[in-house]
């Protein structure tokens, strides 16, 4: 037994359903009881420092509180994103009834490239490409990879953007990278920052706008989407902005300025993006106001009752809606917006304008291989589009049940859980798309959840306090619960979420959550 090993806890007074935090030394460690053994990690989530003991030990799996990254208990290896790499690990041992722990990590093996051929490319730089790469080298794959994307940063948040930079809680220099600096270096990923004009899916060649190619045996195409630009009058005006990438949430804040309370932003759609910029910019005490078509924010995906729940908690906070509303034309002076005029002839100030009108799949450079009318990417079970191609993210039409139509889904992690099944397959697995759909979206400091993907239901059981966002909103069809909403309510999200995965009933779901 190495003699810094310090006793921490008793096995007999260990959970195995439920993680213990324990402080050794200077390091958090979280404590994993597994019959007779027990397993020491790092206590919080790599992806974004998620309290895991927080979260929910389930048929083997650890799950963050915060984002759903899974863990597998015996190992700590990742199983579901946002997390990409494995949990740290330390040296346990357990003599009798004692539980000791050395407060220094294991090594963890890092994979290299050990040849040039295959040739592997993952194109588009953003969470499912960092999910990629990050998964073929934890599969074991030894070829060259080569990472490509028109953005000089390194992946990152990207929904850290609408969530925390407007607000100044975050700036643009601090938005977390999805891999540690120097990853991609150290397990021999290849990048090159440049703009992909064509691909030539039967050729396997990609051509760059700087002129040059580039071959490959097999490659992934994670490109994501680009906003939707509406063909409005005054479209082009200084101070019209949308929000993205990295420099778009950069221009966003310098529009803003140093007296942000003075300044008059206008967002067109009651989107995800809009409603959360909205609410980061009115914890600066900018004025904001919302213009959209439709009649209730987010009632298509979450029902009346929780739509007119976020426009209450908006307007509560000073945002004011413009709903059922259409746009004739964005008005100017000397260049600069300076209001939007409405089809009714309302006029609003505005100094800034934020599209929130929605996005595209970012396919229009992609030949030879047939696409959906709106640019989207038929894959099998497997991510797979052609041979030699597979597809992830907000650009794949796939399955997302059996016997169901194909569809796309633009959420960030899904985008993650597409690339590690299409980089598994890349390295000779067989396996296919059964994950649970995810993600959060953020307004007024209250983190709101979403679970699985409903588009009918037929009722809506919610327990707790919706009104008051502490609550969990079961969307069930046919017996089974297809959609969970929640506020603060994290460990029976956890708990969910791993019981989705093979089907939830009504019943079973309740016995969860009361």
């Amino acid at each position: 037994m190495p003699t810094n090993a310090q006793r921490v806890a008793q096995l007999s007074q260990l959970r195995p359903d439920c993680a213990e935090r324990v402080v050794v030394g200077d390091e958090q460690i979280l404590l994993v009881r597994d019959g007779d053994t027990v397993h020491a990690y790092a206590a919080d989530c790599p992806h974004a420092g998620g309290p895991l003991e927080k979260g929910a030990i389930c048929h083997g799996r650890i799950i963050c509180p915060w984002h759903k990254a899974a863990f597998d208990v015996a190992t700590g290896n990742v199983l579901e994103p946002p997390a990409l790499v494995a949990l740290a690990r330390y040296p346990v041992v357990v003599s009798g009834d004692d539980v000791m722990v050395t407060p220094e990590k294991l090594r963890q093996p890092v994979q290299r490239a050990i040849e040039r051929n295959p040739h592997y490319v993952v194109i588009g730089a953003g969470a499912a490409g960092a999910a990629a790469c990050a998964a073929l080298r934890e599969c074991g794959f030894g070829g060259r990879i080569t990472l490509v994307g028109d953005e000089p940063h390194a992946p990152y948040d990207r929904t850290a953007l609408s969530k925390f930079v407007p607000s100044m809680e975050m700036a643009t220099a601090d938005v977390p990278p999805l891999l540690a600096a120097g990853w991609l270096e150290l397990h021999d990923v290849e990048r090159i920052v440049t703009k992909v004009v064509r691909l030539d899916v039967p050729a396997r060649t990609l051509h760059f706008d700087t002129g040059g190619t580039l071959t490959y045996d097999t490659a992934l195409l994670a490109t994501g989407s680009v906003p939707k630009i509406p063909h409005l009058p005054g479209r082009e005006l200084g101070g019209v902005h949308v929000l993205r990438n990295l420099d778009d949430a950069g221009a966003l804040v310098d529009a803003l300025g140093e007296n942000a309370q003075q300044v008059r932003v206008a967002i067109l759609g009651s989107s995800f993006i809009g409603l959360e910029t909205a609410s980061a910019l009115r914890k600066r005490g900018t004025p904001v106001s919302v213009i959209s078509p439709e009649t209730i924010p987010f009632e298509k995906q979450f029902g009346e009752r929780a739509g007119q729940m976020f426009r209450a908690l908006h307007e509560r906070n000073g945002v004011v809606f413009h709903l059922g509303a259409k746009v004739a034309s964005l008005e100017g002076e000397e260049g600069n917006v300076h209001e939007v005029m409405l089809e009714g002839g309302e006029h609003i100030a505005a100094d800034v304008v934020l599209l929130g009108t929605g996005v595209a799949p970012a396919t229009g450079f992609v030949e030879g291989l047939p696409l959906q009318k709106d640019g989207g990417v038929i894959v099998n079970a497997g991510m797979q589009a052609a041979p030699g191609l597979y597809a992830a993210g907000d650009i794949a039409v796939f399955s997302l049940h059996e016997n169901q139509e194909p569809l796309r889904v633009e959420h960030w992690r899904v985008a993650q859980q597409h690339a590690r099944i299409a980089a598994e397959n890349m390295c000779g697995a067989r396996n296919h798309y059964m994950g649970v759909p995810y993600f959060w979206t953020y307004h007024f400091g209250k983190r709101f959840e979403y679970l699985g993907h409903a588009n009918e239901w037929d009722e809506i059981v919610v327990d707790g306090e919706l009104e008051q966002q502490q609550f969990v909103a079961l969307y069930v069809k046919d017996g089974n619960v297809v959609a969970v909403l929640a506020c603060e309510r994290e460990a029976h999200t956890a708990r969910l979420i791993d019981a989705m995965g093979g089907g939830l009933s009504r019943a079973h779901a309740l016995e969860i959550i009361l």
